[in-house]
């Protein structure tokens, strides 16, 4: 073993200076070599990107993972260099669940058919939701981490290094102060040069890396637009597969509720105290004027007549007609509806006896129903 004494002991002479150097800076009994503003305010920057990514990294895998358990199964895997094993989202679960319910109650059952249509969409928004939690990991914890446990380490090795520099420089300053022969001060006097030269050096090295906090702020900026893309995806797959299966349940209302049940069995529309974006626009609108209405056809009754009458053989009342701007994306259940794309402008008025939920909208020559919640009326 190689045992060298000489530097044992250099090594335990320096640690003992920068000690008493650093215990008089605190009793204010020695002076302290201060960096300038730019500098400072560099490692300001930099203590506060690492303090925000730290938080902001913890509380994504909190909102992705809200299992702690989980999260610490995970964790513990990633530190063993091992692949985690895939693991079933709520959402699958629930609609495994729910598909053995439904074989159990009976599948042409009415309960058990809508277990079955639930259950399906349960299942494509389990999936969604793993998807989501895939890209997020990669496109936005990952980059997080890569900084924490790369740039990071390696900023806070070279502040360490800079700071023993300074400790090294005070002290053969205040030595200098305290030589009174000509030999010492000489001695003093190149010993100062030196440390600074090596605290010069190591500043602008740490310098350097400091100022590599902008190419990691924009780095992280790339990192947080795709995950706002991916969060955006998830939750628009996630609304649409709910309006589907609501259609679904929708048209298939006045058949599992035959002869117990009156009103509109073709209405998809959500009730009024839902929460979708469309229902919660449509609850902000101010008050408009009334919806022209075709008059009603003799001898027919209202309720009759909208059964009967085909949206594209109805001819707008003479009384006038509305414009409406389109708030969101909305898809035809059928060949009675009109699709409708976000922002774009159509004529509406409405048919005796509809739905209030619902309107005659016209685009050229295109004309369907559509559902008010996803419209502005506009004066």
């Amino acid at each position: 073993m190689d045992f060298n004494v000489k530097k044992l002991a250099s090594d335990a002479g320096v640690f003992f200076s920068r000690a008493m150097q650093f215990t008089e800076e605190k009793l204010g009994q020695a002076e302290k070599t201060e960096l300038d503003a730019h500098f400072e305010n560099l490692l300001a920057r930099a203590d506060c990107t690492k303090n925000w990514t730290e938080k902001i990294l913890r509380q994504t895998e909190v909102l992705l993972q809200p299992n702690p358990s989980a999260r610490v199964e995970e964790f513990l895997y990633e530190k063993l260099d091992r692949k985690v094993p895939s693991r079933v989202t709520n959402g699958e679960l629930l609609a495994q669940y729910m598909t053995e319910a439904a074989n159990d109650f009976g599948p042409g059952t009415p309960y058990g058919k809508t277990l079955i249509k639930v259950g399906e969409t349960q299942r494509r928004l389990g999936a969604a939701e793993r998807d989501f939690i895939h890209s997020a990991s990669i496109n936005f914890l990952t980059p997080l981490r890569n900084f924490l446990e790369g740039d990071w380490r390696t900023i806070s090795k070279e502040r360490r290094i800079l700071q023993n520099r300074r400790l090294d420089l005070d002290a053969c300053k205040a030595r200098l102060k305290k030589a009174k022969a000509a030999e010492a001060k000489a001695a003093a006097e190149h010993e100062l040069r030196l440390t600074q030269t090596e605290f010069d050096r190591q500043a602008e090295v740490t310098r350097l890396l400091l100022e590599g906090i902008s190419s990691t702020h924009v780095n992280h900026l790339r990192c947080l637009h795709e995950f706002v893309e991916s969060q955006t995806n998830y939750y628009a797959q996630c609304y649409q597969y709910m309006l589907d299966l609501q259609k679904q349940l929708g048209s298939s209302k006045g058949e599992i509720f035959s002869g117990t049940f009156v009103g509109n069995a073709e209405s998809t529309s959500p009730p009024a105290a839902a929460t979708s974006p469309p229902a919660v626009a449509a609850a902000t609108l101010p008050a408009v004027p009334t919806i022209p209405v075709v008059p009603t056809i003799v001898g027919v009754p209202n309720t009759v007549a909208e059964s009967v009458l085909n949206p594209n053989e109805v001819k707008p009342p003479a009384s006038g007609t509305r414009k409406a701007r389109v708030l969101y994306d909305y898809e035809a259940a059928d060949s009675t509806e009109l699709a409708l794309l976000a922002d774009e402008m159509i004529t509406v008025y409405s048919l005796p006896g509809m739905d209030p939920d619902w309107l005659i909208g016209e685009r050229g020559n295109q004309k369907g129903k559509v559902p008010v919640t996803y419209l502005e009326l506009l004066s």
